[in-house]
């Protein structure tokens, strides 16, 4: 049976998944939102396992425990800057979900759930970063066996609306 690719709007700190993915900042340390959301329902000891991490690099992912969380883990990818789409924001971008896919499924997680990656304060446009997400999880897939179901939860009813039409668009 194919993987699943789901798409809903909500708060992804609630989810119960194997693995949720943070749109972190390089330094790992928490920010402003769906990074400040998680580092606070998570509790203080993500914080203390983030500082041991020594930061992360745009496009790359590391994993740490979910703590409070009902999530087993927390994948923590940082995503590109958007600068216009011509400084490898697109690569950036892509190898932010594949490198999430592959971190989550080698510690043997089912289920994954993304935010919108790099939409917020890092401007880059919903169409062009769900388009991205959706393409390159949908190819990246059959890579990556042990992960039966991928949700992509949105925050807001329009990027809710993006990638549901997204998602839609191809068969899972």
């Amino acid at each position: 049976m194919p993987p699943i690719l789901r798409v809903m709007q909500g708060d992804i700190t609630t989810l119960r998944v194997d693995a949720i993915v943070n749109a972190a900042n390089s330094s790992l340390l928490g920010g402003g939102g769906v990074d400040g959301a998680i580092h606070r329902a998570a509790g203080p000891e993500l914080l203390h396992e983030c500082r041991l991490l020594g930061g992360c690099e745009t496009g790359e992912a590391k994993l740490t425990k979910g703590y409070r969380l009902p999530a087993k883990f927390i994948v923590h990818t940082v995503g590109p800057v958007w600068r216009g789409g011509t400084h490898g924001e697109p690569e950036l971008l892509a190898s932010c979900y594949r490198n999430s896919l592959r971190i989550a499924a080698d510690h043997g997680a089912h289920s994954i759930a993304f935010p919108c990656i790099s939409t917020g304060v890092y401007g880059y446009p919903v169409e062009l970063a769900a388009r991205i997400a959706v393409e390159t999880v949908r190819s990246s897939l059959p890579q990556f066996g042990s992960i039966r179901e991928v949700i992509f939860c949105c925050f807001s009813a329009g990027d809710f609306a993006v990638y549901q039409r997204l998602v839609d668009a191809a068969p899972n």
